[in-house]
């Protein structure tokens, strides 16, 4: 499935499900395949914890080190990007978008060469499965 990214990078896939069991898969698939889950931001909780309100968001920050490391080395502000990150949130219509940043557009901000993004690709299908 190829999925369009904006002029910012940005993929937006729509989910069949609410953000956080989106993003519940999502943990589980990057898990069971020995991706490093580093942390998942309740932005709306961290909200209402603040007096405020919003609708459902939440954050998944992940990777591999073996294939972000590559990438530092080359060239080290790309750690800025790294590691990949998940964003899932419902919209004022109640739907559900996951949004991640197009591999190929991390590789052009850094001047990297063209075949690192296939070292950010990999948990693209992960994402996708996570929506379905």
């Amino acid at each position: 499935m190829a999925n369009a990214q904006d002029e910012a990078g940005i993929v937006r896939i729509p989910s069949v499900h609410s953000v956080a069991e989106t993003l519940d898969r999502l943990e589980r698939l990057l898990k069971e395949r020995g991706v490093i889950v580093f942390a998942r931001i309740d932005f709306s909780a961290d909200a209402v914890r603040a007096g405020l309100a919003m609708r459902a968001e939440q954050m998944l920050v992940f990777g591999n080190p073996k294939a972000g490391t590559p990438l530092m080395q080359a060239a080290p502000a790309s750690g800025i990007d790294l590691p990949l990150k998940a964003l899932a949130w419902e919209d004022a219509e109640g739907k559900t978008w996951l949004a991640y940043n197009a591999p190929e557009y991390v590789v052009r901000r850094h001047a990297l060469a063209p075949s690192f993004a296939a070292n950010l690709a990999a948990p693209i299908p992960l994402l996708e499965a996570a929506a379905k």
